[in-house]
């Protein structure tokens, strides 16, 4: 197995990112607490290969990064990588979107998801981008999830993403569609 920090300190995105690669030889890892880095690019992917190059140089290590979030067509793609910042939690960021929206009638919306790997000399070695298109519904369904899940309807299943099954949204979420391009890529990675 080859070792390949995940450049979050969050346990549970490092749970959803091994699910998709179990069937690889990676070993994922979270990145040490202190290790910060910020995000200045303006665009999700130029945040995901900061932060994946950043960390691969601090610790000498593989390293795999993803900035997602949500655009919103009438919002003129925001909150886009502002997403996580649009309010003080994901109640009040819900709340903010539909109040931005009000009662528009354009609805559409997309989550996006970059992925980049870097070497550990922080050279990225390889990247990709997923995209689901649905709509903003004007009032949440649906406890599964987090953000914004509750009000981002999938049309093709008929359902938000938080009155999905965690398995469905493996299947068919942003970061699937992003893994499922990476994948390929990686499988060719020396580690």
């Amino acid at each position: 197995m080859t070792l390949l920090v995940v450049a979050t300190g969050n346990p549970g995105k490092l749970k959803e990112m091994q699910a998709y690669l179990t069937a690889t030889r990676w070993q994922l890892q979270l990145k040490p607490p202190e290790l910060e880095v910020e995000e200045t690019g303006q665009t999700f992917m130029e945040n995901a290969r900061l932060k994946a190059s950043e960390v691969a140089k601090a610790t000498g290590e593989w390293s795999i990064a993803d900035d997602s979030g949500l655009m919103v067509n009438a919002l003129g793609g925001a909150p886009g990588i502002y997403s996580a910042r649009y309010g003080k939690d994901d109640a009040d960021r819900i709340s903010r979107l539909l109040s931005e929206l009000g009662n528009t009638r354009d609805r559409a919306a997309q989550f996006v998801c970059a992925l980049a790997i870097s070497r550990p000399d922080g050279a990225i070695a390889c990247e990709a981008e997923g995209i689901c298109p649905g709509e903003i519904l004007a009032a949440p369904r649906g406890d599964n999830g987090f953000g914004y899940d509750p009000v981002f309807y999938f049309p093709e299943k008929g359902k938000t993403f938080a009155e999905m099954s965690d398995k469905e949204k493996h299947q068919h979420s942003h970061r699937a569609r992003a893994f499922e391009t990476i994948l390929p890529q990686l499988d060719r990675l020396n580690g």
